[in-house]
């Protein structure tokens, strides 16, 4: 969970997807790091890629905002 992205280099498309992910369902040694969380929040580009895997929903916004993206929510 500690892996740098360039969320920079988006080209024109300034969006990014916020989405809730199930800790178990992510690869052991992300599920490691993930601590007692049942549930952290994704960050994917609009290809789908994920960008970022962070603890809560909070901090998805404030890496979109800190990198001049805009967030919207997936359900």
């Amino acid at each position: 969970m500690h892996t740098k992205v360039d969320m920079f280099d988006m080209g024109e498309d300034r969006i990014v997807y916020v989405r809730p992910v199930e800790v178990a369902d992510l690869p052991s040694e992300v599920r490691e790091q993930a601590g007692d969380a049942d549930t952290i929040y994704a960050v994917h580009n609009s290809d789908g890629e994920r960008l970022a895997l962070v603890a809560d929903k909070q901090l998805a916004y404030v890496l979109a905002d800190e990198n001049d993206l805009t967030a919207l929510a997936v359900h």
